[in-house]
Order: structure tokens, then sequence, then C-alpha cells
């Protein structure tokens, strides 16, 4: 019996801008809610009226046609294909930039999302893996699609996105791989003197464009920001098998990235292991915001590390050992796997909306509803 997935899956192919028409036409209801659902975020939370987001959506276009070209093309032809203005669509992708101008999650909390990733010489099946619970407002569950894109070069991305945006979590054809948590600094927002940067959500999709992790770094810390990012990335095994034919642990390599306007730090795993969450562990001069508002980030990284130190210490990390961590109570109901609160307003409800496991040298992507401690991860190929 096939499993069901959790989220529509859209598949499309083709040049930028026939990727995006496609994606556009196929996922047009989730777009208009997607669009509708940010388009009060922005007013309520932001102060932003419609005039003021479109002209902020047509500078964030600008920027992200000067440094990534071909991801614009593909959002100009998402906004053709779904038949809404192309502005809104970009801002939709800029929706971190608009919503956190000053740094710090937009509802005061501590951002949400627990990132891991495990080098394939820690795990059991000698595949590099990662994932993350994705943290975030609960209405976002219903305007999410997984996006299944092949450009005219054959290059594949599997990405879990809000719809209209290009990327979250995800990987490649070629094993490269990203998962992402949200971050806030005194350098965030737009102005200060600042070129305006590209948004996060457009690094994220250009990680995902990349051929090996070296370009995906390049990708992401290049162009100019005006707000924080951190990525973990991967890459598994890419055509290296050792004497009997099975992919090679030693021939991956992760890598966490620290982005804030102006300047990176990284980190590398630790005895096999790399985890982050909201808040700042490289060592840049900056202030982080978490120290605003404290809550869960500031244990759940080291939690998760110590729920799969044993493990990756005897080589055997499992799928199911990061679907363990990630389905946590610690702290309930702001937990690992995090669960509304109801003494938070509505607007400021977070849980996690989804979990995602990425196998780097299998290049397979497993997604579970969340909180995960509910749902099992249905689990999707990628052709190389």
């Amino acid at each position: 019996m096939s499993q069901v997935l959790p989220v529509p899956l859209v598949t499309v192919s083709g040049p930028p801008a026939e990727c995006g028409t496609a994606y556009g036409a196929l996922a047009a209801e989730r777009i208009a809610a997607n669009l509708d659902a940010y388009g009060r975020r922005f007013a309520i939370v932001a102060g932003l009226d419609r005039d003021q987001v479109a002209h902020a959506g047509e500078v964030f276009r600008g920027v992200t046609r000067e440094y990534h070209p071909r991801i614009a093309d593909l959002l100009d032809g998402v906004a053709a294909g779904a038949r809404v203005p192309r502005e809104l669509v970009f801002a939709l992708n800029a929706r971190t930039e608009l919503l956190c101008p000053a740094g710090g999650p937009p509802d005061g909390a501590d951002g949400g999302c627990t990132s891991i990733g495990v080098l394939g010489t820690h795990t059991a099946g000698g595949h590099l893996l990662l994932g993350q619970n994705w943290d975030w407002y609960p209405d976002q569950r219903d305007t999410m699609v997984l996006l299944h894109t092949t450009d005219e070069r054959g290059h594949r991305v599997l990405t879990l996105t809000e719809a209209g945006m290009l990327a979250k979590t995800g990987l490649n054809s070629t094993g490269v791989g990203v998962c992402v948590n949200l971050l806030g600094c005194d350098r965030d927002g737009l102005g200060r003197g600042r070129p305006v940067g590209v948004p996060y959500h457009v690094l994220l999709r250009a990680t995902l464009e990349a051929d090996s992790l070296a370009l995906a770094l390049r990708a992401a810390i290049r162009p100019p920001r005006s707000s924080s990012i951190n990525v973990l990335l991967g890459q598994g095994a890419s055509g290296h098998t050792g004497t009997a034919g099975q992919a090679d642990p030693t021939a991956g390599e992760l890598i966490d990235v620290e982005i804030v306007p102006g300047d990176a730090a990284w980190l590398h795993p630790v005895d096999g292991l790399l985890t982050h969450a909201n808040h700042f562990e490289g060592g840049l001069n900056l202030y982080d915001t978490i120290k605003d508002w404290g809550g869960s980030s500031l244990f759940r990284s080291a939690r998760a590390r110590r729920l799969l130190a044993g493990a990756a210490a005897d080589r055997k990390v499992t799928e199911d050992d990061l679907a363990a961590a990630f389905r946590d109570h610690a702290s309930y109901p702001m937990s690992i796997c995090r669960h509304i609160d109801e003494r938070d307003a509505p607007i400021d409800r977070s849980e996690t909306v989804h979990s995602v496991l990425l196998d780097l040298d299998g290049r397979r992507l497993g997604v579970a509803a969340g909180p995960p401690c509910g749902h099992e991860y249905t689990w999707l190929d990628l052709p190389t």
C-alpha cells in the first residue's frame, strides 16, 4: 500500500521560467491562501499595508535578480502561473525580512526549529543524515507543498516549502542538503547604511541549486543579507564507493554556517554530530536577540546532541534515532517537539508544523506532519 504524503507533491520540469510557471499553476490555490495569510500577518505584526508590501517585493526582486537571476526567473514564473502580482510573490519570499525587521522572532518567542546532522562515519548505514523540526505558525500547515523540480540541465531539487516559495528544508540530485534555523541579532534590518540583502529563503534555494557543498556555501555567503540565518549544510558521497560498491561514509561532509548581515561564522561536527537551534554559537561579535526573549532554544541544540551522542559514539545512529530526538518532550510544550501553548495569544502560537529527515547518500527525503510525536515519516526518493 502506498503511503499518503502529509503535503501535496508538486512536480515540474524545464528551464527556470517554465518550472516556475508550472508550479504556480499547479499550486495556485495554496499560493493564494499563503499570500492572504502573510498579508494579514504583515499588517498585524509589521504594520505594513499592501502597497508597502508590494514596494518591498519589487526591491527584493531587484536584488534577487542581481545575485541569483535564475531564481528570479523561477519566481516570476510562479507569479505568472498563479496569476498573482509578482511583487507580492517576492515579498512572500522575503517574509522573514519583513516580519523581523529589527532582529529576533516576530512573536517574541525563541524562533523555533531544531536541526541535526550526522556524518556517515557515525551512522549505522554509512549515510550522511540531516533533519529538522520546522516550528512556525500552525495555520501555515495548509499552505505547504513538497516541490520537486528538474531543470533543463537535469539538476533535481526536492524541498518542503511554503506555497509560492522555492525552498526550506531539502536536498538535490548531487547529494547537497540543507536545514534552516531563524536567528536574530542587532545587525538585522533594512537600511542601516547597508544595501538591501537577498532574502534568506532565496539563499536557501540557491544552496540547493549548487552541485557541491563548496558552491552551496558560496551561494549562501557571498550575496548581501538583511537578516540572520543559520544553515546546516551537507553533501553525501557523490560517486565515491567502497570495495563492496557501497557509499564511502568518509566522502560526505557537514558544516553549519551562521550568516548575518556583513559576517558569518561556521561550526564543524564534533564526534560526528552537528546540532543547532535559534541562538548563535559561532562566536560572532554581535548582540544575539535571543537574550531579549530566552526560551527553549537555549537548551534544544545541546539536548539534541546529548540524545544522539551514545549512538554516534558507537557509529550506530539511524533515521529512527533522529526521529526519536525530534519527538522529544523535555520542557513541554516548548520542547524539541513543540506544541501549542494555550497561554500565548492566538497570533503568537507556534508548534512543529512539519518534521523532515534527509538521507543525503540515499537521495531520500522523509516528511512527517507535526508535531511528529503523533505522526510517521513518509519517504520519497529523488532520482539522481
